[in-house]
């Protein structure tokens, strides 16, 4: 049975690596979200001093709503609540291809609009941009 939990080491938490996401990542935009990724593929050295193991990935995602579209910390919380359970329930699939593949993705989503749209919206969004990145790995 599939894990559906969202655990830390899956979280974008690091300053650094969130900046090198939106500098030298790739990006595009599923109505309501503008998303960047950055693939990078562990090498001996990295995979020793991370103590991860090199033939097998990992995803790291952050999802951000902006003051400046939802001033109501209380919407910007709902709609990052809403992102997060969509992409927990529909990541299986992308997950077992990036650790197939051995890479590294780190995901940035924005949720761009001023809108506040459901679950469903929501959701599919999410299905097509991670069907997005897979293809683009």
């Amino acid at each position: 049975m599939p894990d559906y939990s969202l655990p830390r080491n899956e979280r974008l938490r690091s300053f650094t690596t969130i900046r090198r996401v939106f500098s030298e990542g790739k990006g595009g935009f599923v109505y309501p979200f503008r998303y960047t990724f950055l693939v990078t593929k562990l090498d001996k050295a990295e995979a020793d001093k991370e103590n991860a193991l090199i033939d097998k990935g990992r995803i790291e995602v952050m999802f951000s709503v902006p003051k400046k579209f939802h001033k109501r910390a209380n919407k910007r919380n709902l709609l990052k609540r809403r992102a997060r359970e969509a992409y927990r329930l529909s990541r299986e699939e992308f997950k077992q291809k990036i650790e197939k593949s051995g890479q590294i993705v780190d995901v940035a989503l924005v949720y761009s609009t001023k809108e506040i749209h459901s679950y469903k919206t929501i959701s599919y969004a999410m299905q097509r941009i991670l069907e997005q990145i897979g293809s683009r790995l």
